[in-house]
């Protein structure tokens, strides 16, 4: 769609595809990233499947990859609904196409613009949404002064916007403590807004990234629990505010990756004192807050990282489960006591990974197994400047680390979110064709920008 703001073009697809598809990943320019559609395809019906299960609204965030490829992926084909959230409005823009695909093929599009709202967007989003249509798009609000922009968006758009109201469950970056949702009148304002034509109010929203500091699945689930109940609480503390919204549905939106991977285990085997306390919150209603619909969102689980598997959410290893991999070159060895122990520098740094932590392990990414000998432990990316990187085994062995000059290595990022941001578009590989998962098959353009 045509833009107000100047936006950076994105790269021609079919002039990448010409150039890169057929190729093995080790013979093109490095480094690149890469994306096995073979994995992802995995994580997203999966997720279907588990929000399905357990009855459960699901909203796809897009920060992490951006590209409408995956964004179908995330909401399948057999919802009525089609939810995304979005970080930046020039995600919005640029899978507009996709957005009013789905709606004219009958699916219910809403599109969560994912923070606090601020002016300067507010026309782009009214736009954007006037492009989709109706219904389309929603805004997120925890300060009475947001509600006037809601007066320009109408005007811009033609019609309502619609409205989460952000409620801090714990991690305080955004929103409000359930006992403070009415700061200043802002549910007074919210409602009158509505009655007066202003806007459409959906439900409450929670993000709780503390999960990510979780280890076990009992742990994630206590976290979701907990948002669910910061919600609820938010909604029953202030229904003498929201008593006339009792007539109708309203949403409870919660969850981040970690936690919302979790709910998978609700569907198997035995359930601990977390799960049960959770499946009773999914399964039932509660009195004093009206009717209400619970909704997951989340949006690193297509591809995941090493901090999601940090987390313990998933079983499998970071070749099983991890699709995103950053494909670098190796500048030169250091196997013969040069240095106090073995290291490799390869021509990758932190702008091509991303300078991320991780809890489970002391590095900036993990080298991938893929066509190298194995060594006495797994061997890390140890330290990191902005264009190369210095491998080196993860228990500080002094075992030669079996590499050569010229060879090509796969890193499993820290953060797939900030690693793709680095780049103009995704290499894809589909490890289901070639198992190694290494001969390109597509290219996936991403935005860059806001």
């Amino acid at each position: 769609m045509a833009s107000t703001h100047p936006l950076r073009p994105l790269a021609s697809q079919s002039d990448l595809q010409a150039f890169y598809i057929g190729k093995d990943i080790s013979n093109v320019p490095k480094p690149a990233v890469v994306l096995d559609v073979a994995i992802i395809k995995r994580h997203c019906a999966s997720m279907l499947e588990a929000a399905k299960a357990l009855g459960v609204g699901f909203r796809a965030h897009v920060k992490t990859h951006k590209t409408p490829q995956i964004a179908r992926l995330q909401v399948g084909e057999d919802s009525e609904d089609a939810n995304f959230v979005i970080s930046t409005v020039l995600e919005g823009e640029t899978l507009s196409p996709l957005f009013k695909e789905l709606r004219r093929a009958g699916r219910r599009v809403n599109v969560l613009y994912g923070i606090p709202l601020v002016p300067s967007q507010v026309t782009r989003l009214a736009e954007l949404a006037k492009q989709i249509g109706e219904g389309s798009v929603s805004v997120m609000i925890d300060h009475p002064d947001q509600v006037e922009y809601l007066n320009i968006f109408r005007d811009v758009a033609g019609f309502r916007a619609c409205v989460f109201i952000k409620v801090d469950s714990g991690y305080h970056r955004a929103g409000l403590p359930p006992a403070m949702l009415n700061k200043g009148g802002l549910l007074e304002r919210v409602v009158r807004g509505e009655r007066e034509g202003g806007l459409v109010l959906l439900g409450v929203y929670s993000h709780n990234s503390l999960s990510y500091s979780g280890s076990t699945v009992e742990e994630l689930m206590g976290f979701l629990r907990e948002e669910i109940v910061g919600c609820r609480e938010a909604l029953r503390m202030n229904q003498h505010v929201l008593a006339g919204e009792r007539e109708r549905e309203l949403v409870i939106s919660v969850g981040a990756t970690p936690q919302v991977v979790s709910v998978k285990r609700l569907l198997q085997g035995e359930l601990g004192p977390e799960a049960r306390a959770l499946k009773a919150l999914l399964d039932g209603d509660e009195e004093g807050i009206g009717r209400v619909k619970v909704e997951l969102h989340a949006g690193v689980y297509p591809v995941l990282d090493m901090q999601q598997l940090g987390t313990n959410a998933h079983t499998g290893n970071a070749g099983e489960e991890i699709a995103i991999s950053v494909v670098a070159e190796v500048c030169s060895v250091y196997n013969d006591a040069e240095r106090s122990k073995p290291e490799v520098l390869v021509a990758a740094g932190s702008l091509a990974l991303g300078r991320e932590p991780c809890k489970s392990y002391p590095g900036w990414g993990l080298v991938a197994d893929w066509r190298r000998q194995q060594g006495p432990s797994r061997l890390l990316v140890e330290r990191i400047s902005q264009e190369h990187a210095i491998l080196a085994w993860e228990k500080g062995e002094e075992s030669e680390i079996p590499l050569r000059v010229g060879q090509a290595v796969r890193i499993f990022p820290n953060h797939a979110c900030v690693t793709g941001a680095l780049y103009g578009w995704y290499l894809v590989v589909d490890s289901d064709q070639d198992g190694e998962g290494s001969t390109i098959v597509d290219v996936w353009p991403r935005p860059t920008g806001w």
